[in-house]
C-alpha cells in the first residue's frame, strides 16, 4: 500500500479546517500522495458548512487501505469531541482533543501506517502551559528522542535552524553547548543528504554582535568555532561562526542551504521577513516526518476565510520528495 499523509486538525478553535478545506480544494496542483484528516467529522463538518465549501467528508477508521482514497472524499479519522458553536475559545477542552489526535498520529506513525504526519496550527502557550517548551520537544519526548531533535524552518532557497528554541534570552548563553551544536548539525546533514538527496552547504552564527565577546566564555572560540572544526573533521560542510548581523545578506554569495543560529528570533525573525507563509517547520531526529505550517491560530480571522493556505499546501507537498 502507497503509505497516506496524516494530517492532525490542530486547535479546533483557530484558522486550521479552513486552511484544510482550501488545501484538498488545491490538492491536484500540488501533490500526487493521499492524504487524511485526525480530528472530530461532526466538526469539522459543522465548519466546512459555516465556511461554505462544498466538499464530501467521510469517516475512515484503523483498518483504512488504498481503495479508501480513490474517492473524491475527504476522509476524516474521527476522535471524539463535542463543541456546541462552529468556533469557540480556546480551552482546557479543545486541548485534551488535540492531545488525542497527536496520540493517534503518533500510533499510525509507530505501527507504519502513514508516511509521516502534518499538525495544524496549535496555541503552544494554551496546550503544554509550561510543560513543554513547544512541539517540537513533545514529539521528541512522547518518542523518545528527546535531546535528537532539532528544529528546521524549511524554504527551497534556504532553511533556518536554531540551536535553543523556546527559551528567554537571558538562558541562551549558558545553553549552547559543543557536543548541542555537533549533533544538531549533523542531524542536519543527514537529513539533507537522505531526504533531499545533496550535500549541504551549512552556515553557524555566532551569539554576539560581530562575533566579537568580552565575557571570559568567549562563546565564538571556545564553544562554536570549536564545534565547527570538528564537524569540519567529519566533512561536513560547514562555515563560519558567521556575522549573524550579515548572514542573510551573504547566503546567496556562498550558497548556504541552512543557517543555524543559536537562539529563535536570530534566524527566525529575517527569514520570516524573506519568506512569510512560504515556509515550513519540520522536526528531524524523529523516527518519522512531521511537518507543520510556520504560523499560528491566527484568532483574529477565524471563521472569515481569509487565512493563507500556502504553508500547509508546502507541509504536504515537501511529502512528494519522500518515497
Amino acid at each position: 500500500m502507497k503509505k497516506p499523509i496524516a494530517i492532525i486538525a490542530g486547535e479546533p478553535n483557530s484558522i486550521s479546517s479552513e486552511i484544510i478545506f482550501k488545501a484538498w480544494n488545491k490538492r491536484k496542483k500540488f501533490t500526487h500522495k493521499p492524504f487524511f484528516i485526525i480530528g472530530n467529522f461532526n466538526l469539522l463538518n459543522l465548519q466546512s458548512k459555516k465556511l461554505k465549501f462544498k466538499i464530501k467528508l467521510s469517516i475512515i477508521n484503523n483498518n483504512f487501505n488504498l481503495n479508501n482514497f480513490k474517492k473524491n472524499e475527504l476522509l476524516i479519522y474521527d476522535v471524539k469531541y463535542h463543541q456546541k458553536k462552529t468556533f469557540e475559545k480556546i480551552s482546557n477542552k479543545s486541548n485534551r482533543y488535540i492531545y488525542q489526535c497527536f496520540d493517534v498520529a503518533l500510533k499510525l506513525a509507530k505501527n507504519k501506517k502513514i508516511i509521516g504526519f502534518v499538525n495544524c496550527p496549535i496555541s503552544k502557550e494554551a496546550l503544554f502551559e509550561k510543560k513543554h517548551q513547544g512541539i517540537t520537544e513533545y514529539l521528541s519526548k512522547k518518542t523518545k528522542s528527546l535531546g535528537k531533535e532539532v528544529m528546521l524552518i524549511y524554504n527551497k532557497n534556504i532553511s533556518v535552524s536554531p540551536i535553543t528554541t523556546h527559551i528567554s534570552l537571558s538562558k541562551v548563553s549558558n545553553s549552547i553547548k559543543y557536543s548541542t551544536i555537533i549533533k544538531k548539525i549533523k542531524t542536519i546533514d543527514k537529513f539533507y543528504k537522505k531526504i533531499l538527496n545533496r550535500k549541504p552547504n551549512i552556515a553557524v552564527l555566532g551569539l554576539n554582535p560581530h562575533n566579537y565577546s568580552t565575557t571570559n566564555k568567549m562563546d565564538e572560540k571556545i564553544i562554536i568555532t570549536k564545534a565547527i572544526k570538528a564537524l569540519l573533521k567529519n566533512k561536513i560542510k560547514v562555515f563560519g561562526p558567521v556575522s549573524p548581523d550579515s548572514s542573510f545578506v551573504v547566503a546567496k554569495k556562498f550558497k548556504f542551504d541552512v543557517i543555524v543560529g543559536m537562539y529563535h528570533d536570530q534566524v527566525l525573525t529575517p527569514f520570516k521577513a524573506l519568506y512569510n507563509y512560504d515556509a515550513i517547520n519540520i522536526t528531524l531526529g524523529l523516527p518519522y516526518i512531521r511537518i507543520s505550517p510556520d504560523h499560528g491560530v491566527a484568532e483574529n480571522i477565524v471563521g472569515k476565510n481569509v487565512a493563507n493556505s500556502k504553508s500547509l499546501i508546502e507541509s504536504i507537498k515537501f511529502f512528494n520528495n519522500i518515497k
